[in-house]
Formats: C-alpha cells, structure tokens, sequence
C-alpha cells in the first residue's frame, strides 16, 4: 500500500503525512509541483526527525508518475482517489495490499482528468452542512481503515 498526494500545497500536511508513513511503514509519492518549496530542511522541520525513517519518492509530474506506476506494476496497483465527489464510503470499500491512496490538492483536489483515471472514488462521509475534513487527517482516517483490512486483520 502506498499514499500519493498530488501537487499538496501546505508543507505542514505533507510533513505529518510523512510522519504517519514513517511510524506505519508506508511509503509515499509526491506528485509536483508543490505548492511550497519542497527541500529536505523544510521537510525536516515539517516532518521533525522523521525524514530518515520514511520512503518516499518525488515524481516530477502526473504523466511521470502515471510513467513510473507503469513500469512498477508489483507495488503501484489500482489508484484509490479520495474524494468529496465520491458516493462509495472508505469503510465499505476493499483495499488491496498494492492499492495507492490518492490524496487531492488541499485548495483544489485533483483535475477532472486525474478524476477519471482513478480506479475508484471513495469519500470519508461528512455532516451535510461541511465542506471537508483537513487532508493529513482525512488520509490517516483512511489509511488507518486500509491497513486493518490488508494488515491489522491476518
């Protein structure tokens, strides 16, 4: 399993997204541009200590990372896009051990054509008078739900 955010924008998401990946043993894809710069000492103060611990890797675009999941089928299986725009609630869907969870821009999401690349569309279901829930948080909630099917559960 794996975490992908594409083009993030805030550096303290992607820190503690980087954290949880590290405390869970599980790797993340940055799909640039950032909306911030993306250097080992802003991600160290974002991320604490944590830098060392996590595998991540950055992808210079959506087409480069569409191009590295290609020749990598083995860990990058179907992409899971979060979504407010999904029906299918996160915990009634089955997560696969390769699935890659995509998070969408915190001010945007992802485009129309990410939207329809995407495997599937699961959503966190939220009181009806809300917007959405913080990206770092909806990903852990997720996350937390996948890791009990494929690991947590055997």
């Amino acid at each position: 399993m794996r975490l992908a955010l594409f083009q993030p924008d805030i550096p303290q998401n992607t820190g503690t997204l980087l954290r949880l990946g590290a405390c869970l043993d599980l790797p993340l894809d940055i799909i640039e541009p950032c909306g911030f710069v993306f250097n080992e000492k802003a991600m160290r103060r974002a991320g604490m200590d944590y830098l060392d611990k996590v595998e991540y890797r950055r992808h210079n675009s959506w087409d480069d990372f569409l191009q590295f999941r290609a020749q990598n089928q083995k860990e990058y299986g179907r992409i899971i896009l979060m979504t407010t725009k999904a029906s299918q609630p996160y915990t009634d869907f089955q997560f696969r051990e390769n699935d890659i969870i995509l998070m969408g821009r915190e001010s945007a999401g992802v485009p129309e054509e990410v939207h329809n690349l995407a495997d599937a569309r699961v959503v966190i279901p939220m009181s009806p008078d809300t917007r959405s829930i913080n990206m770092a948080i909806s990903a852990a909630m997720v996350i937390g739900e996948a890791l009990r099917q494929i690991r947590w559960q055997k």
